[in-house]
C-alpha cells in the first residue's frame, strides 16, 4: 500500500506540522510566488536524495536552496557586493542567485551536484516564509512536480504527479507569479544569465546598474550549472505546435491577446505577468482534455515573455 501524502493547511498547525516533518527528513510540498516546491532538509543527505527519487530527476541537476531571510545567505555561500545589490533589490522575490560556496557551509553535496556554487533564494509568499522561520534552517526546493513534466501552481497540481511519493503538502492555494525564478550566476567575473524567469533582464539592470550576459541555454554537452536548463522540461504529455495562430483539426488552441484560443486565453489583454500566472495551470487542463495537440499562439519576446517563450521551448522538444 502506498504511502498516504497529508494535505496540510496553511495555518500555523499546519505550517508546525510541515516543519516537523522536514525535520525528520521527510519530503513537504509548499507554495511560493513562483511554483510549488518540494521541500527537504538541505543539510541532509538522506532528505535531499528523497526529492530526487521522488520526482525522477536526475542527480547531476543541482537544487535551489531557499532561505527566510537575505542575511542566512552569508553563512553558506561568498555573497559579493554585487549580489547584496541585487538581493537588496528582489528578495524576498523570484530571483536565485547562484554563488560560490562558503567553507563549513554544511549543505549536502547532492543538493550541489557537487559544484563549487549554490543557488539561493529567499521566496516572497507567506506560506513558503512562515514554513522556512519555522523550521529554521536552509530548504533544498525544486519545484514539485515529477522530472520534466509542467510546473505546480496548486496542491491540486502537486498531488496528481507526486501523491504517495512524498510526506504531506501545504495547500496555499494557486501561486501567484505561476513561473519559476531568474536564475542568476554570480559566481564569475560577469553576472550571468542560467535560466530566464518572473524577474526580467532589464528589471535587473536598472535596479543594479549591471550587465547579464547568456541567455539561459545549456548545450546538450552541458551539465546543468542550474534548475531547467535541461533541453526538455516543463512538458505536458501533449505535443505542443508553437507561434499557432490558427487551430489544425484536433488540436486545442491556447489563445494570448488577439489570437483568441479555441480552449482559453492566457491573457486576452495581451498582459504578459497574467500570461506567465495562467500557464502552467492552462497547461495542466489541456494536457487532460487529450487532444491530439496544443497549438500556443505567439508571445513577444520581450520582458518577462522571454520566460514564458523559454519554457515553451522547452516543453515543446520532442521526446528523445
Amino acid at each position: 500500500m502506498a504511502p498516504i501524502t497529508e494535505i496540510l493547511a496553511p495555518d500555523s498547525a499546519g505550517i508546525a506540522r510541515g516543519a516537523a516533518l522536514l525535520a525528520a527528513g521527510g519530503l513537504v510540498a509548499f507554495p511560493t510566488e513562483t511554483v510549488y516546491g518540494l521541500g527537504a532538509d538541505a543539510r541532509s543527505d538522506s532528505a535531499v536524495a528523497g526529492i530526487y527519487a521522488a520526482k525522477g530527476r536526475p542527480s547531476v541537476n543541482p537544487l535551489i536552496v531557499h532561505l527566510a531571510a537575505p542575511d542566512q545567505a552569508a553563512a553558506l555561500a561568498q555573497v559579493t557586493p554585487l549580489a547584496e545589490r541585487l538581493a537588496g533589490a528582489f528578495w524576498p522575490g523570484p530571483l536565485t542567485l547562484v554563488l560560490p560556496l562558503r567553507d563549513g557551509h554544511g549543505l549536502s553535496e547532492r543538493v550541489t551536484a557537487g559544484l563549487g556554487t549554490v543557488g539561493l533564494r529567499v521566496p516572497d509568499a507567506p506560506v513558503a516564509q512562515a514554513l522556512l522561520t519555522t523550521f529554521g534552517g536552509p530548504v533544498a526546493a525544486p519545484s514539485a512536480n515529477p522530472s520534466g513534466r509542467i510546473s505546480p501552481t496548486t496542491a491540486a497540481h502537486v498531488l496528481e504527479g507526486l501523491a504517495g511519493r512524498i510526506d504531506a503538502v501545504i495547500d496555499g492555494g494557486a501561486c501567484t507569479v505561476g513561473l519559476e525564478s531568474t536564475i542568476v550566476d554570480l559566481s564569475g567575473e560577469t553576472p550571468r544569465l542560467l535560466r530566464a524567469g518572473a524577474v526580467s533582464v532589464e528589471e535587473m539592470s536598472a535596479a543594479a546598474s549591471l550587465p547579464v550576459t547568456g541567455d539561459g541555454k545549456a548545450t546538450e554537452d552541458d551539465a546543468p550549472s542550474a534548475p531547467g536548463q535541461m533541453s526538455r522540461h516543463y512538458a505536458p504529455r501533449t505535443p505542443l505546435r508553437l507561434n499557432a495562430t490558427d487551430v489544425l483539426p484536433g488540436e486545442l488552441l491556447l489563445g494570448f491577446g488577439p489570437v483568441q484560443g479555441s480552449a482559453e486565453n492566457l491573457s486576452p489583454a495581451g498582459d504578459l505577468r497574467e500570461a506567465a500566472a495562467n500557464l502552467f495551470a492552462a497547461l495542466h487542463r489541456l494536457d487532460e482534455q487529450g487532444a491530439r495537440a496544443i497549438a500556443i499562439a505567439p508571445i513577444p519576446d520581450t520582458g518577462i515573455g522571454r520566460a514564458l517563450n523559454d519554457r515553451l521551448r522547452r516543453a515543446a522538444t520532442p521526446r528523445l
